[in-house]
């Protein structure tokens, strides 16, 4: 370990150092960690896999809005900064344009909209970077980042290779990925593809959409007015991390088969669900931690947001440990009234002991 600058190339200017990353996360949760490198080019990234051939672990962060930070991070943390935004392709079926992971994801949404790339609308104002947007398979308002995906360009950090991921390599599901069942510290996304639709056709599927005023006054429907009512939207029912500590929707919303939607929807006539293409059904996680009673309520420094049961906030100084013993205590109550597990969104870091 003390010889780390004998492993990295005499030129390169990655050089870890301590950093404190409570505010590189978007919960705001106290965190410090004693090795960090910041990625700003792609030439850096043969020298990242060697460092990292010299940490026990490898934590990739872009804007940590999709994560729970322990008090000390272990290992080499790799903070993504690549930058670039661009239109490559102009096909018939549709606008191909690639961005790199470190833009911040909605800075990207609007851009194309500007550009009149239209087809990322409803993913107006989901928090994070554009290279987290694959990992977690980003979706709201009927549409998810598989649906505009064209490719991958990702580091290969064990094999010292660029690789490039089709849509299909990437085994996108609900709210996963090839890239969040690897190995922690095994890919770094370097930038993503988009293939925005020709001609563009509206999504508005959710009753949210369907219920704003700016979208049900007769007019036409176009990709800017969508993106302002998603903004509209989110705004009313999220909270802004810059003013309470948040990391979005922690929760993912549960999938049950007909069978146990039928029986939960006879003993509880409210219930909120979905059907999918599959047949089964996607149930409202915020609902479910509503009806537990959760909603407003506190444990500690850590609580569920009064307007949204699907937000665990930071109400001041909390540390992963206060975040993740409300977690558990929602889903206890949610199994024991249900008999359905709540996973978590975020990626929970092991802390260093």
């Amino acid at each position: 370990m003390s010889n780390l600058s004998a492993a990295v190339p005499p030129l390169c200017d990655l050089k870890p150092e301590a950093r404190d990353l409570t505010a590189c996360n978007t919960l705001g949760l106290a965190s410090h960690a004693s090795a960090c490198v910041v990625i700003e080019r792609i030439g850096q990234l043969d020298a990242l896999s060697e460092l990292a051939r010299c940490h026990a672990s490898l934590l990739i962060l872009g804007g940590g809005s999709n994560v729970v930070l322990p008090d000390r991070v272990p290992g080499l943390v790799a903070r993504v900064a690549l930058r670039g935004l661009c239109r490559v392709q102009e096909r018939e079926d549709a606008w191909i344009v690639e961005a790199a992971a470190g833009e911040a994801w909605h800075d990207v949404v609007s851009a194309c909209i500007a550009q009149g790339w239209d087809g990322l609308e409803n993913l107006a104002l989901i928090p994070g970077t554009v290279g987290a947007a694959p990992v977690q398979n980003i979706g709201a308002y009927g549409v998810e980042l598989a649906d505009r995906l064209d490719s991958v360009q990702a580091w290969h950090i064990p094999g010292r290779r660029m690789v490039h991921m089709t849509a299909a390599d990437c085994r996108f599901a609900y709210r996963d990925s090839v890239f969040k069942r690897a190995h922690p510290g095994e890919w770094l996304i370097v930038s993503v593809r988009l293939a925005l639709p020709r001609p563009w056709r509206p999504v508005l599927d959710y009753p949210d959409l369907q219920r704003d005023a700016g979208l049900s006054a007769g007019a036409p429907p176009t990709a800017r007015t969508i993106f302002d009512a998603v903004c509209r939207i989110r705004r009313a029912k999220l909270p802004d991390p810059a003013t309470i500590g948040n990391a979005g929707s922690f929760f993912k919303n549960p999938l049950v088969d007909a069978r146990a939607h039928d029986r939960l929807l006879a003993r509880f006539p409210g219930l909120v669900s979905y059907v999918q293409s599959d047949g089964r059904y996607k149930l409202a996680a915020g609902w479910l931690i509503d009806q537990c009673g959760w909603k407003g309520r506190a444990l500690g420094s850590a609580g569920v947001h009064d307007r949204q049961a699907l937000v665990l906030v930071n109400r001041g100084g909390a540390k992963a440990d206060d975040v993740m013993a409300l977690a558990r205590a929602i889903q206890r109550d949610v199994m024991s009234r249900y008999g359905v597990k709540l996973d978590p969104e975020p990626v929970v870091v092991a802390g260093q002991v």
